[in-house]
């Protein structure tokens, strides 16, 4: 990797809309796609082995969405800085992403000459918003690091965020357990916390919050595995 060129690494769970990114930023002289990551879990590892200076983040990704993965990404490695790619033009979204750390946020329909302008941008130590949410945005607004907030006022820490996707993603306690490393003990006492803090008592009504909060898209299939 030339020194020159700013090293990117690219996440997105679809790899026709990867190539894509991949095909247009390797136009850019001064970009270099170094990585690509499915999910937002593979996503962390990778960053944390390859030391992009960007990282180009689809919001919507299975095992950990887009948010989460940027909030664990800019708690640990600082120096990489995140854009987030997304389909959503809300404030209020754009609030809850910025709170976790993002530099930069990119609407998909934005052209490939916009993205890299915001790579550049963020790259240099600088902040990035797609011009349509900048005309709407009000002066002084920034994120910060910290836990996530929900719009409703309820702080989830990262663990309770990881484990809510993954029970609405359908996945069972056990493999919630494999997936996270943890006990499935300790699953069970994640997914009691939850329910008693959101005040939800089963994994239906979970899944729902998680929908309507963004913690996943309405695209993923679900299965009756998230019942265990």
């Amino acid at each position: 990797m030339s020194s020159s060129r700013i090293a990117v690494l690219l996440a997105d769970d679809h790899s026709i809309v990867r190539e894509g990114y991949k095909a247009l930023l390797s136009r850019q002289p001064d970009i270099e796609i170094i990585g690509e990551a499915d999910s937002g879990r593979l996503a962390v590892d990778l960053v944390k082995k390859l030391k992009p200076q960007v990282v180009v983040m689809d919001i919507g990704m299975p095992l950990l969405n887009g948010m989460e993965a940027t909030r664990q990404l800019t708690a640990e490695l600082p120096e990489t800085k995140v854009i987030i790619l997304s389909a959503y033009n809300d404030e209020d979204y754009l609030d809850r992403v910025l709170t976790c750390g993002a530099k930069g946020y990119i609407l998909k329909k934005s052209s490939a000459a916009v993205l890299a302008k915001a790579i550049r941008e963020v790259a240099k130590g600088g902040f990035f918003l797609d011009a349509e949410i900048a005309r709407r945005r009000s002066p002084g607004k920034t994120g910060k690091d910290g836990a996530t907030q929900k719009p409703d006022g309820i702080t989830l820490s990262s663990r309770e965020a990881e484990v809510l996707q993954l029970i609405a993603e359908g996945v069972a306690n056990k493999n919630i357990a494999d997936e996270l490393h943890l006990s499935i003990k300790t699953v069970e006492k994640h997914r009691q916390r939850l329910m008693d803090k959101l005040h939800i008592h089963n994994t239906a009504g979970l899944t729902r919050y998680a929908l309507v909060q963004g913690v996943i898209e309405g695209r993923t299939q679900l299965n009756s595995t998230g019942a265990a």
